[in-house]
């Protein structure tokens, strides 16, 4: 599957050194993540011994990473070739079920002159 380069991608309204050519609209990916009976089992006991729980670190960096993908791939279906005011949202939908939401605008961009 084509997708837009990842150094293509900003949170900035403008890419730099680039100039945007053509908007093409609003591009998203989503990812619907639960945590598993054993992945909870093993925070909890992450979680008695206090810091940075690593199992849920390691299944969020995933579920954003699978977001960011499935964008990229969007705006590449669209034609674009960056993708600007990049963004993640997130949102618990049920008990132990979280959607992860990352979304920009795809635009063509050329060199500066």
């Amino acid at each position: 599957m084509k997708k837009v380069d990842r150094s293509m991608v900003t949170t900035a309204n403008e890419l730099h050194g680039h100039r945007v050519a053509v908007s093409l609209g609003v591009v998203r990916g989503i990812t619907v993540r639960s945590r598993s009976v054993i992945g909870n089992i093993g925070a909890a006991l992450q979680t008695l011994v206090g810091g940075n729980i690593s199992l849920f670190a390691e299944l969020c960096e995933r579920a954003r990473s699978d977001a960011f993908d499935l964008m990229l791939e969007h705006a590449a279906e669209l034609g674009a070739n960056a993708v600007i005011g990049m963004r993640y949202d997130a949102n618990e939908i049920a008990q132990g079920v979280t959607e992860v939401l990352a979304y920009g605008t795809a635009v063509m961009v050329e060199p500066s002159r």
